[in-house]
């Protein structure tokens, strides 16, 4: 049995868990988050906890297990907690700043690169050099945080230390 997959997941209170037709949806008071299982797995609510089964012991089986545990686990902690990434611009004259629902990065272009916010995503800009990316879903704070860093400049002499610098707190703020 897989050791990830057989833990059950414990329900916090403020959280309630529906499962129907492979379809898991978490709600919380700040959140919200819905998402489509594989259905060879069998996830159950049972006694404030979630259950994940595997139907056999076959590779594609046990791998699944392991991994659907996870994706329950994760969209409980998002609604409950949050995720959180920070990022750090490094170079000279290099900037970030808040602009209505976008994020303004002067990252070595001619010009202001703007990004879009999505939704469900928070980003705050503390300093002019600091982001803060905040979310319930951890796969869309990853995401957010991979595209913004990939907005830089490309020199052809090379980076010289200009760029990204994600902070210690990068994988999630609440872990211990």
């Amino acid at each position: 049995m897989s050791r990830i997959g057989k833990l059950p997941v414990k329900i916090p209170s403020g959280v309630t868990v529906t499962v129907a037709d492979h379809t898991v949806s978490v709600k919380s008071g700040k959140s919200e988050l819905t998402r489509v299982l594989n259905p060879s797995m069998r996830v159950s609510v049972k006694d404030g906890t979630v259950v994940v089964e595997r139907p056999s012991e076959s590779k594609e089986h046990r791998s699944l297990h392991g991994l659907t545990r996870t994706l329950v686990w994760n969209m409980i902690e998002g609604v409950s907690k949050g995720y959180e990434k920070q990022l750090e611009l490094v170079g000279v004259g290099y900037r970030a700043s808040r602009q209505g629902e976008a994020l303004v990065l002067n990252v070595g272009y001619s010009h202001p690169v703007r990004y879009p916010v999505p939704q469900g995503i928070t980003i705050d800009v503390p300093e002019p050099t600091r982001i803060n990316i905040k979310g319930a879903s951890k796969e869309v704070v990853g995401q957010v945080a991979a595209e913004v860093r990939k907005i830089t400049a490309t020199s052809r002499v090379g980076r010289r230390g200009r760029g990204w610098r994600s902070s210690a707190a990068c994988t999630m703020s609440t872990r211990r």
